[in-house]
């Protein structure tokens, strides 16, 4: 904090370490200046014309006129100095100085005391104490009082003048000292108002700033209006949610959401707060919440907007975090008495006795344990999160060398999956997980498709744009009704009754660590499902 001592000077001192004074003291000099001019031109026309009727000139006009004229030239020649703007303080004293010496003559050319003249010099000292911000004032009434004193000191040796009067001198410098103090204690509680001013000014510009960056950087659309529902604030997620919300000069919120106004404007009018609802939907995946700026509703309101698919997917991820978790030690509960059962199933269907009926019962648990075995190592898959090693590898080598080893392991004829190359590309791709994907999305196109000659097709064609390779996989089976498409990828979602609705969300998590997309287009037969990933 600055100390009162310091503050009290009109200097300061700038980045390069010079002592200026500031604009302000300049200008309230210049005005002081100002009222000099206009007292000492006041005083020259009251002695011209009416020096007859009025006490001004009574010992001397000559030199009341003479002295009244020098005065206005000096108040005149101070503005040139001023605009000098070099040494404040001495130049203040230079013009009190002059103040006082001119005000003493003129007092004394009209008689002393009894002219009332030195009256002036109240207005001078208190405006002197408030240009300076309270800087020798005291001195400057002392040296008003030396001088009114030594000037009737003067009439009373020359003139025989009357030593009462001295009394009213008295007054009169009791009056000077009285007006510096009082101009004291303004100007210093004027610069502490002023500081206080110039740190909440800094705070506040601070606290703004501070806003400005939490309100950029929030999750949330915010967009402040008016009461005429003028734009005055809104931050990166409100445009993006609804756009066109930063143009150029005014920004009307009905002109780029009328939806939005409609309804703020009907919470607006509604100062009670009893007929709407400070929250309200606008649409399907956009939430809105209404807060007034002020005591009353009709000064404006901030508004805001929550993005609801970004909500639910956020509690999605939560639920699927601790499902993750659950399912983790479920699963290594089960393995081992799963394992267990299997082998006591095959131990039975080997015995030479079994019947028929025995032996199909048989079959069923062994499936069954290996669909609970196959879900058990989905679901730490699902939990490892392992880190995708790509490489470079020819796409159009690895498919066939894929549709070889699959059309081995599901026992189906050569022809059932056919290699449409549209492309010959290289592909970056981690090929554990590649082959980990195509197992998922040849099975499905398997279990839907007619297994007939050419049923499944991988296609290999270059992407519309980008150094991208799309690789999908079609099949002919009667494809995906469309209640069922928006739910495709969420884990735990089949359509199947012997699947675990982990396989295709599985799918799309590998392709993502992959830098590639998996996603179900539209297919005039079938189903079709495209992974993009980065060319080779």
């Amino acid at each position: 904090m600055i100390p009162a001592e310091q503050s009290m000077q009109p200097e300061f001192r700038d980045a390069e370490g010079v002592s200026r004074t500031p604009d302000t003291f300049w200008r309230s000099l210049q005005l002081f200046n100002g009222y000099r001019t206009a007292a000492a031109l006041l005083l020259l026309l009251a002695g011209g014309f009416w020096g007859g009727t009025l006490q001004f000139g009574s010992r001397d006009m000559r030199l009341f006129l003479i002295g009244a004229a020098s005065y206005a030239v000096f108040a005149l020649a101070m503005f040139v100095v001023i605009r000098t703007r070099e040494r404040f303080t001495w130049q203040l004293a230079i013009q009190v100085g002059g103040d006082i010496g001119f005000v003493v003559l003129l007092m004394y050319a009209s008689g002393g005391l009894s002219s009332g003249l030195g009256l002036l010099l109240l207005t001078s000292l208190a405006a002197a104490g408030l240009v300076s911000r309270g800087q020798l004032t005291l001195f400057f009434a002392s040296i008003a009082t030396i001088a009114v004193l030594l000037e009737h000191t003067y009439e009373v040796l020359r003139f025989s003048e009357s030593g009462a009067q001295y009394a009213q001198a008295g007054l009169l410098s009791i009056a000077y000292f009285a007006t510096a103090w009082l101009a004291h204690a303004l100007a210093t509680r004027s610069l502490a108002s002023e500081r206080l001013a110039a740190q909440r000014e800094i705070d506040l510009a601070n606290m703004a700033q501070v806003n400005q960056l939490v309100i950029q950087d929030m999750e949330h659309g915010v967009i402040v209006v008016d009461g005429e529902g003028i734009v005055r604030q809104v931050n990166t997620a409100a445009e993006r949610m609804i756009g066109g919300l930063r143009g150029g000069g005014v920004v009307a919120l009905k002109d780029r959401a009328p939806t939005l106004h409609g309804r703020v404007e009907t919470w607006l009018r509604d100062q009670q707060g009893r007929d709407t609802p400070d929250a309200f939907e606008l649409g399907p995946h956009l939430r809105a919440r209404l807060v007034p700026v002020a005591a009353r509703r009709g000064a404006g309101a901030v508004i805001f907007l929550e993005d609801l698919a970004r909500i639910q997917a956020e509690a999605r991820q939560l639920k699927l975090a601790a499902l993750g978790r659950l399912t983790a030690n479920i699963a290594h509960e089960i393995r081992n008495p799963l394992g267990a059962i299997s082998h006591a199933a095959e131990l039975l269907q080997e015995e030479p006795e079994v019947s028929p009926g025995a032996q199909r019962l048989t079959t069923i648990i062994r499936d069954n344990t290996r669909r609970l075995d196959r879900m058990i190592n989905d679901v730490q898959t699902l939990n490892r999160g392992e880190r995708a090693a790509r490489e470079r590898f020819h796409l159009a080598t690895y498919l066939r060398a894929f549709i070889e080893q699959f059309v081995a392991t599901e026992k189906l004829a050569p022809n059932v999956i056919e290699l449409n190359l549209e492309s010959d590309p290289h592909i970056m791709f981690d090929r554990d997980h590649l082959n980990q994907v195509l197992w998922n999305l040849c099975r499905n196109a398997l279990r839907h498709s007619r297994r007939e000659p050419g049923s499944i097709s991988l296609v290999v064609v270059r992407a519309s744009r980008g150094n991208a390779v799309r690789l999908d996989v079609v099949d002919d089976g009667p494809g995906l009704p469309p209640e069922s498409r928006g739910k495709l990828f969420e884990p735990f979602f089949t359509t199947s009754p012997g699947g675990t609705g982990l396989g295709l969300y599985l799918a799309r998590e590998i392709c993502e660590a992959n830098g590639a997309m998996l996603e179900y287009v539209d297919s005039a037969r079938g189903a079709r499902f495209s992974v993009t990933c980065a060319a080779g």
